[in-house]
């Protein structure tokens, strides 16, 4: 075991699938020279060559299609969004390509690509800088969509996302890249469709990711204080959704809270009360709450930006409302 930071855990990833397949490699704005945005790709060019660490034009929507292009021909490009938020310049080339192509060619293209970047609302970067494009993506036909958060789990989850033959969206939260966690020395791959359960509990299941798993986690030791048992699970895998944990746990707890930094209205929040509601509707004794962010350009001033999203204290007031309106 050797302790790993987060951005590490995801330049070790791309190191082992680039030493392990000639037809891996990256591209993007300052991937190579420079090592990305994050120092992800950090000297990997002098290991590869510049070919394969491919530094591209300022220019999203084109180099996306060279990446689509590519992949069909059987390369597998990982594209790195230097801020997740520029690549709704490339929405057209994900959306109506990268989604679309293996279904319309009949099957005769597959389109191994992986797109990552760093996204979620940081600290004070502003409306443009802090974009949550999950929900914006998540009604693509075609599309994996995952969300690490964890040096562990973003590690084995980008060696799959890599090997899988359809594109993967995989989002790196800006303000986890500096965490650190112990990671196995051997080989691993996780699952790309798997939820997580973070905390075993009885009292209620708490449904989040990335970064609002260590709100949860932080509201998690008040809760216990209060005598209160949640089981939180960190989705992890966005599209498809992992039902199968999400019921188990529903039929155990009966009652769910949402936590998600996207917002509000169309997030993934509300994708996942309505199969909630179509699949668990009989084991619920209580509505489904959602606590999302609010629907607003994020603000740079930084007070004014933690009221916009959710903070550890309204779960801790969430789980109390939910929990003594049923005593």
């Amino acid at each position: 075991m050797a302790e790993t930071l987060f951005f590490n855990a995801l330049r070790e990833a791309i190191d082992e699938e680039m030493a392990r397949d000639d037809y891996v490699f990256v591209l993007g704005e300052d991937v190579g020279h420079y090592g990305g945005s994050y120092k992800v790709t950090k000297d990997l060019y002098k290991k590869y060559g510049e070919w394969r660490l491919l530094d591209t034009p300022i220019a999203e929507n084109s180099f996306t299609g060279l990446a689509v292009g590519a992949a069909m021909t059987g390369l597998r490009p990982i594209i790195e969004g230097m801020n997740m938020g520029f690549l709704l310049l490339a929405f057209n080339q994900i959306a109506n390509n990268a989604g679309m192509l293996r279904y319309t060619s009949g099957g005769n293209f597959k389109i191994p690509l992986v797109i990552r970047g760093p996204g979620g609302v940081g600290r004070q970067l502003g409306a443009e800088h802090s974009q949550r494009l999950e929900a914006y993506f998540h009604a693509v036909p075609g599309l994996k969509i995952v969300a690490c958060s964890t040096p562990y789990n973003a590690k084995g989850l980008l060696k799959s996302a890599i090997r899988d033959d359809n594109p993967v969206l995989f989002f790196e939260h800006v303000l986890l890249y500096n965490m650190k966690e112990n990671l196995p020395d051997t080989e691993y791959l996780l699952p790309l469709d798997r939820a997580e359960i973070v905390e075993s509990g009885k009292d209620v299941t708490i449904l989040t990711y990335s970064r609002m798993r260590y709100h949860c986690l932080q509201a998690l030791k008040e809760m216990k204080q209060k005598g209160y048992d949640p089981e939180i699970i960190d989705l992890i895998s966005l599209k498809p959704i992992d039902m199968q944990t999400i019921g188990e746990s529903v039929r155990k707890t009966h009652r769910v809270i949402i936590v998600e930094e996207c917002m509000k209205t169309g997030g993934i929040g509300a994708e996942l009360v309505a199969l909630i509601n179509e699949q668990l509707f009989d084991e619920l004794d209580a509505p489904v709450i959602r606590l999302s962010s609010q629907d607003i350009p994020t603000p740079y001033n930084g007070t004014l930006e933690r009221l916009t999203i959710i903070q550890p204290h309204q779960i801790v007031e969430a789980v109390e409302k939910m929990l003594t309106l049923q005593v």
